[in-house]
Protein backbone atom coordinates (compact mmCIF):
# COMPACT_ATOMS: atom_id res chain seq x y z
CA UNK A 1 0.00 0.00 0.00
CA UNK A 2 1.30 3.47 -0.94
CA UNK A 3 -0.41 6.30 0.85
CA UNK A 4 1.58 8.69 -0.22
CA UNK A 5 1.62 8.00 -3.90
CA UNK A 6 1.89 11.69 -5.63
CA UNK A 7 1.87 13.14 -2.14
CA UNK A 8 4.50 16.13 -1.20
CA UNK A 9 5.80 15.76 2.57
CA UNK A 10 8.24 17.80 3.94
CA UNK A 11 10.22 16.43 7.60
CA UNK A 12 12.28 19.18 9.34
CA UNK A 13 15.11 17.38 11.73
CA UNK A 14 15.15 15.22 8.49
CA UNK A 15 19.22 13.80 9.47
CA UNK A 16 18.82 12.12 12.03
CA UNK A 17 16.71 10.43 14.77
CA UNK A 18 12.69 10.43 14.39
CA UNK A 19 12.95 13.03 11.21
CA UNK A 20 14.96 10.31 9.09
CA UNK A 21 12.66 7.43 10.69
CA UNK A 22 9.72 9.03 9.19
CA UNK A 23 11.21 10.19 6.00
CA UNK A 24 12.08 6.59 4.96
CA UNK A 25 8.41 5.28 6.15
CA UNK A 26 6.62 7.74 3.58
CA UNK A 27 9.44 7.56 1.25
CA UNK A 28 8.77 4.25 0.85
CA UNK A 29 4.82 4.53 0.67
CA UNK A 30 5.83 6.90 -2.93
CA UNK A 31 6.04 10.27 -1.01
CA UNK A 32 7.85 13.34 -2.83
CA UNK A 33 10.32 14.54 -0.44
CA UNK A 34 11.69 17.99 1.16
CA UNK A 35 14.08 17.25 3.69
CA UNK A 36 15.43 20.20 5.67
CA UNK A 37 18.18 19.99 8.23
CA UNK A 38 20.80 22.23 9.54
CA UNK A 39 23.85 19.56 8.96
CA UNK A 40 24.01 19.15 5.72
CA UNK A 41 26.29 15.72 6.02
CA UNK A 42 23.25 14.56 7.63
CA UNK A 43 21.18 14.92 5.43
CA UNK A 44 23.00 13.80 2.40
CA UNK A 45 23.07 10.65 4.26
CA UNK A 46 19.41 10.97 4.71
CA UNK A 47 19.22 10.92 1.20
CA UNK A 48 21.53 7.97 0.74
CA UNK A 49 19.25 5.97 2.64
CA UNK A 50 16.52 6.98 0.83
CA UNK A 51 17.54 6.27 -2.70
CA UNK A 52 18.78 2.84 -1.18
CA UNK A 53 15.44 1.94 -0.17
CA UNK A 54 13.43 3.54 -3.06
CA UNK A 55 15.91 4.52 -6.66
CA UNK A 56 12.92 6.16 -7.94
CA UNK A 57 12.11 8.60 -5.07
CA UNK A 58 11.87 12.20 -5.82
CA UNK A 59 14.57 14.00 -2.78
CA UNK A 60 14.79 17.87 -2.37
CA UNK A 61 17.15 18.85 0.47
CA UNK A 62 17.08 22.44 2.15
CA UNK A 63 19.74 23.06 4.95
CA UNK A 64 17.81 25.81 7.34
CA UNK A 65 18.19 26.84 10.91
CA UNK A 66 14.01 26.35 11.17
CA UNK A 67 15.33 29.30 14.49
CA UNK A 68 14.97 31.63 11.58
CA UNK A 69 11.91 32.20 9.88
CA UNK A 70 13.08 34.17 6.96
CA UNK A 71 15.25 30.10 6.24
CA UNK A 72 11.92 28.62 7.23
CA UNK A 73 10.13 30.51 5.18
CA UNK A 74 12.52 29.82 2.02
CA UNK A 75 12.14 25.82 2.89
CA UNK A 76 8.51 26.17 2.34
CA UNK A 77 8.92 28.16 -0.72
CA UNK A 78 11.70 26.01 -2.46
CA UNK A 79 9.31 22.87 -1.39
CA UNK A 80 6.22 24.67 -3.66
CA UNK A 81 8.44 26.14 -6.64
CA UNK A 82 9.76 21.81 -6.84
CA UNK A 83 6.63 20.31 -6.10
CA UNK A 84 3.70 22.73 -6.39
CA UNK A 85 2.24 21.93 -3.15
CA UNK A 86 2.48 20.56 0.19
CA UNK A 87 0.56 17.58 1.60
CA UNK A 88 1.84 16.52 4.77
CA UNK A 89 4.53 18.46 7.41
CA UNK A 90 6.68 16.28 9.77
CA UNK A 91 7.56 19.50 11.93
CA UNK A 92 10.20 17.68 13.90
CA UNK A 93 13.30 19.26 14.54
CA UNK A 94 14.30 19.92 18.09
CA UNK A 95 16.84 20.14 20.67
CA UNK A 96 17.07 19.17 24.30
CA UNK A 97 19.86 21.53 25.90
CA UNK A 98 21.54 21.21 28.88
CA UNK A 99 20.40 19.08 32.00
CA UNK A 100 20.21 21.62 35.19
CA UNK A 101 17.64 22.78 37.91
CA UNK A 102 15.68 25.66 37.10
CA UNK A 103 17.61 28.31 39.60
CA UNK A 104 20.75 27.43 37.89
CA UNK A 105 19.19 26.75 33.99
CA UNK A 106 21.49 29.31 32.08
CA UNK A 107 18.57 32.26 30.75
CA UNK A 108 20.90 32.02 27.03
CA UNK A 109 20.11 28.25 27.28
CA UNK A 110 16.74 28.52 27.98
CA UNK A 111 16.20 31.25 25.13
CA UNK A 112 17.77 28.57 22.59
CA UNK A 113 15.84 25.48 23.23
CA UNK A 114 12.41 27.72 23.05
CA UNK A 115 14.09 29.37 19.62
CA UNK A 116 14.50 25.43 17.85
CA UNK A 117 11.82 23.79 19.94
CA UNK A 118 8.81 26.48 19.78
CA UNK A 119 9.57 29.32 17.65
CA UNK A 120 10.56 26.96 14.92
CA UNK A 121 7.78 25.38 15.42
CA UNK A 122 5.41 27.89 15.37
CA UNK A 123 7.53 29.24 12.11
CA UNK A 124 6.84 26.39 10.26
CA UNK A 125 2.92 25.82 11.18
CA UNK A 126 2.56 29.73 10.13
CA UNK A 127 4.20 29.46 6.38
CA UNK A 128 2.88 25.71 5.73
CA UNK A 129 -0.83 26.62 6.64
CA UNK A 130 -0.75 29.60 4.63
CA UNK A 131 0.07 26.89 1.29
CA UNK A 132 -2.27 23.98 2.93
CA UNK A 133 -5.66 26.57 3.30
CA UNK A 134 -5.27 27.49 -0.23
CA UNK A 135 -5.04 23.96 -1.43
CA UNK A 136 -8.08 23.24 0.90
CA UNK A 137 -6.51 19.95 2.19
CA UNK A 138 -3.45 19.15 4.19
CA UNK A 139 -2.03 17.04 7.59
CA UNK A 140 0.56 18.60 10.15
CA UNK A 141 2.46 16.75 12.57
CA UNK A 142 4.58 18.21 15.20
CA UNK A 143 6.89 16.62 17.60
CA UNK A 144 6.08 17.38 21.30
CA UNK A 145 6.80 15.18 23.91
CA UNK A 146 5.89 13.37 27.42
CA UNK A 147 7.59 16.57 28.19
CA UNK A 148 5.31 18.51 26.69
CA UNK A 149 2.65 16.10 28.79
CA UNK A 150 4.04 16.04 32.17
CA UNK A 151 7.08 17.01 34.10
CA UNK A 152 10.60 15.44 33.77
CA UNK A 153 13.14 17.43 36.33
CA UNK A 154 16.45 19.30 34.86
CA UNK A 155 14.87 20.30 31.70
CA UNK A 156 12.81 23.30 32.31
CA UNK A 157 13.63 24.90 28.75
CA UNK A 158 13.01 21.40 26.83
CA UNK A 159 9.54 20.89 28.73
CA UNK A 160 8.51 24.69 28.57
CA UNK A 161 8.81 24.43 24.81
CA UNK A 162 7.10 20.96 24.44
CA UNK A 163 4.55 22.22 26.42
CA UNK A 164 3.93 25.17 23.98
CA UNK A 165 3.85 23.04 20.96
CA UNK A 166 1.07 20.93 22.52
CA UNK A 167 -0.70 24.15 23.02
CA UNK A 168 0.15 25.65 19.13
CA UNK A 169 -1.13 21.89 18.26
CA UNK A 170 -4.31 22.13 19.80
CA UNK A 171 -5.21 25.92 18.80
CA UNK A 172 -4.32 25.82 15.11
CA UNK A 173 -5.63 22.79 15.05
CA UNK A 174 -9.14 24.10 16.17
CA UNK A 175 -8.90 26.83 13.71
CA UNK A 176 -7.46 25.06 10.19
CA UNK A 177 -10.30 22.04 10.48
CA UNK A 178 -12.69 23.76 8.50
CA UNK A 179 -10.29 23.82 5.41
CA UNK A 180 -9.73 20.13 5.56
CA UNK A 181 -6.62 20.33 7.14
CA UNK A 182 -5.86 18.07 10.53
CA UNK A 183 -3.30 18.99 13.11
CA UNK A 184 -1.43 16.60 15.65
CA UNK A 185 0.75 16.58 17.58
CA UNK A 186 3.14 13.03 18.79
CA UNK A 187 4.77 12.95 22.44
CA UNK A 188 7.55 10.45 22.42
CA UNK A 189 9.08 8.71 25.25
CA UNK A 190 12.34 7.27 25.55
CA UNK A 191 13.05 6.32 22.06
CA UNK A 192 16.89 5.63 21.24
CA UNK A 193 18.02 8.49 18.92
CA UNK A 194 21.03 9.85 19.12
CA UNK A 195 19.14 13.40 21.22
CA UNK A 196 18.64 10.28 23.92
CA UNK A 197 22.06 9.42 23.49
CA UNK A 198 23.20 12.11 24.42
CA UNK A 199 20.33 13.05 27.00
CA UNK A 200 22.50 9.65 28.90
CA UNK A 201 25.95 10.61 28.15
CA UNK A 202 24.86 14.10 29.77
CA UNK A 203 24.50 12.29 33.39
CA UNK A 204 27.31 9.89 32.77
CA UNK A 205 29.41 10.17 29.78
CA UNK A 206 31.24 7.07 30.72
CA UNK A 207 28.45 4.35 31.53
CA UNK A 208 25.54 5.92 29.76
CA UNK A 209 24.25 2.24 28.17
CA UNK A 210 23.51 1.81 32.45
CA UNK A 211 22.21 4.78 32.91
CA UNK A 212 20.02 3.83 29.99
CA UNK A 213 18.80 0.18 31.33
CA UNK A 214 18.25 1.60 34.36
CA UNK A 215 16.31 4.72 32.96
CA UNK A 216 13.98 2.39 31.26
CA UNK A 217 13.29 -0.29 33.90
CA UNK A 218 10.45 2.06 35.07
CA UNK A 219 8.54 1.50 31.57
CA UNK A 220 6.08 -1.17 31.61
CA UNK A 221 7.59 -2.52 28.13
CA UNK A 222 10.72 -2.08 29.80
CA UNK A 223 12.88 -1.19 26.60
CA UNK A 224 13.60 2.04 24.76
CA UNK A 225 11.37 2.75 21.85
CA UNK A 226 12.81 2.70 18.44
CA UNK A 227 12.93 5.76 16.13
CA UNK A 228 11.14 3.40 12.89
CA UNK A 229 7.82 2.65 15.64
CA UNK A 230 7.57 6.39 15.73
CA UNK A 231 7.90 6.47 12.07
CA UNK A 232 4.86 4.39 11.81
CA UNK A 233 2.66 6.60 13.77
CA UNK A 234 3.99 9.75 11.95
CA UNK A 235 2.94 7.96 8.64
CA UNK A 236 -0.30 7.08 9.96
CA UNK A 237 -1.13 10.96 11.01
CA UNK A 238 0.11 12.46 7.94
CA UNK A 239 -1.81 9.81 5.38
CA UNK A 240 -5.57 10.42 4.81
CA UNK A 241 -6.22 7.31 6.83
CA UNK A 242 -6.19 9.73 9.82
CA UNK A 243 -8.27 12.89 8.41
CA UNK A 244 -10.98 12.93 11.14
CA UNK A 245 -7.99 12.81 13.58
CA UNK A 246 -7.45 16.63 14.86
CA UNK A 247 -5.91 18.35 17.58
CA UNK A 248 -4.86 15.17 19.17
CA UNK A 249 -1.61 14.83 21.36
CA UNK A 250 -0.46 11.15 20.62
CA UNK A 251 2.03 9.59 23.80
CA UNK A 252 4.80 7.08 22.01
CA UNK A 253 6.38 5.64 25.03
CA UNK A 254 5.33 1.78 25.85
CA UNK A 255 2.46 3.64 28.74
CA UNK A 256 4.52 5.04 30.96
CA UNK A 257 3.17 8.47 31.17
CA UNK A 258 0.07 6.47 32.35
CA UNK A 259 1.86 4.89 34.85
CA UNK A 260 1.14 5.74 38.59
Amino acid sequence: MKRFEEKVVIVTGAGSGLGRAATLQVAKEGAKLALVDLNTNSLEETKKLVLEAVPEAEVLLISANVADEEAVQNYVTQTVEKYGKIDGFFNNAGIEGKQNLTEEFGSDEFAKVLNVNLNGVFYGMKHVLKVMKEQGSGSIVNTASVGGIRGVGNQSGYAASKHGVVGLTRNSAIEYGQFGINVNAIAPGAIMTPMVEGSLKQIDPVNWEEVGKAFVEPNPMKRFGRPEEVGYLVAFLLSEQSSFINAAVIPIDGGQSYKY
